[in-house]
């Protein structure tokens, strides 16, 4: 794994052997920094922690924050009418 500067942040460099050879050691280090993932000398992917993610996409609602919301949620009736809301185990 080497280490590369891209648009002023650092990444860790996995080629796609080496990341297909130890996917743990790849998530690991996301953990504490994205991993640029190559293919043949190019960039093609960037593996991240989802906190990392959700800073840099500002989604930053968990199950608190949707619960907490002072407005209630429309919910569209059409989709209630035919049970798509109802995730009871039905008795047959």
């Amino acid at each position: 794994m080497k280490v590369r500067r891209h648009n002023a942040v650092i990444m860790k460099l996995l080629t796609s052997r080496e990341f297909n050879r130890d996917v743990s050691h790849a998530k690991r280090a996301a953990r504490v920094e994205p991993v640029l993932i190559t293919d043949r000398g190019q960039p093609t992917h960037v593996l991240m922690s989802i906190a990392e993610y959700r800073r840099l996409t500002g989604d930053n609602d968990n199950i608190l924050d949707i619960l907490a919301m002072p407005e209630p949620v429309a919910l569209d009736a059409d989709d209630a009418a035919d049970g798509a809301w109802d995730h009871r185990e039905r008795i047959e």
